[in-house]
């Protein structure tokens, strides 16, 4: 068994095209022996926004903290907030934005890409 403490990880800025204001930590990863799943940790400052765009796999996202908007799969746009979850198909795009005055965190729960 694994035990991290989530407070020591480091949450660096995410570095890819679209994506504006956004930090992430690794909670499970492979560097902790999982081979299959990976666990993250997204932090969205105010008028943040991941990109919008699809993955070949599915996964599931619970939301932490605060509120966001979830753009679906045909741009519809959702209010998301604490004690909510979703789950997004393989191939279906989605975003993820905060227009608010407070962080929105989440946890997305994903197969590791590298065995796909």
């Amino acid at each position: 068994m694994k035990i991290n403490t989530n407070s020591k990880i480091p949450a660096p800025e995410v570095q890819m095209d679209g994506v504006h204001k956004v930090r992430m930590k690794i909670l499970i990863g492979p560097e902790d022996g999982s081979g299959n799943i990976i666990m993250r940790h997204f932090f969205v400052a105010p008028g943040g926004n991941t990109p919008l765009h699809n993955h070949n796999y599915e996964h599931v996202i619970k939301v932490e903290k605060g509120r966001g908007i979830a753009v679906d799969e045909h741009g519809n746009e959702h209010v998301v907030e604490e004690g909510q979850s979703l789950f997004v198909k393989a191939g279906d795009r989605h975003q993820f934005r905060n227009p608010y005055e407070s962080d929105f965190e989440f946890l997305c729960i994903i197969p590791n890409p590298a065995n796909l």
